[in-house]
């Protein structure tokens, strides 16, 4: 199970210092949207460059202009960039396959999806890789709810990342649900410790593997 750093409302220092920081206890970077909104991708480039043994997950958020978004986060050292769920099937159509061809994933992020039907269409389209995501206005209302976890449970095809807030606390409640990557954001990236904080999820996760 992958632990996620998720860099978000971040300067370019504070993202390579977190990173810096945590090292030794996450499995997959992710330049968040406003971070590539605020640097372009020239920070994809650096942190690839940077820490080229970690995936590098670009979230782009794409919704529409498939092949040229892909390409520009592939282009840029991503190994994974994000396109929401509710897209049009063929923008979802295009990344894969621009991934396909360059040995790279898309993460089809299932912000704002309800209706199973949608989870349906998106095997059909040969997705294999959702993030269940509590956005961060969402957040504003109420913790993280594991019926997220519904849309996707009679799918055994997919592999899960969940994002929503996950800390310390209710990082057990998530396990339970044993998703691929728990992604984390604040928690870390806003600690005093965030080494401390880091190594302590990474520690739980490791015991819930050994246990189950």
């Amino acid at each position: 199970m992958n632990i996620q750093l998720a860099l978000d409302r971040l300067s370019r220092e504070e993202c390579f210092t977190v990173i810096k920081e945590t090292e030794p206890y996450i499995d997959w970077i992710e330049v968040g949207t406003g971070v590539i909104k605020e640097y372009g991708m020239s920070i994809v480039r650096e942190i690839k460059e940077a820490f080229p043994n970690k995936i590098l997950v670009a979230d782009m958020k794409t919704c529409d202009a498939g092949k040229f978004e892909a390409a520009q986060a592939f282009e840029a050292g991503a190994d994974i960039t994000t396109v929401m769920a509710f897209s049009a099937d063929k923008t979802i159509a295009d990344t894969l396959e621009v991934a396909k061809k360059q040995g790279k994933r898309v993460m089809i992020d299932l912000l704002g999806i309800t209706e199973p039907t949608r989870i349906e269409e998106l095997e059909r389209l040969g997705v294999d890789l959702i993030g269940l995501h509590f956005g961060k206005d969402m957040q504003l209302e109420g913790e993280m709810h594991t019926d997220l976890f519904n849309l996707v449970e009679n799918y055994s095809t997919f592999e899960v990342a969940v994002a929503g807030g996950i800390n310390v606390e209710s990082l057990p409640d998530i396990l339970e649900k044993s998703p691929n990557t728990i992604i984390v954001g604040s928690a870390i990236s806003k600690a005093e410790d965030r080494t401390g904080v880091a190594k302590k999820m990474k520690g739980l996760i490791n015991a819930y593997e050994v246990n189950y």
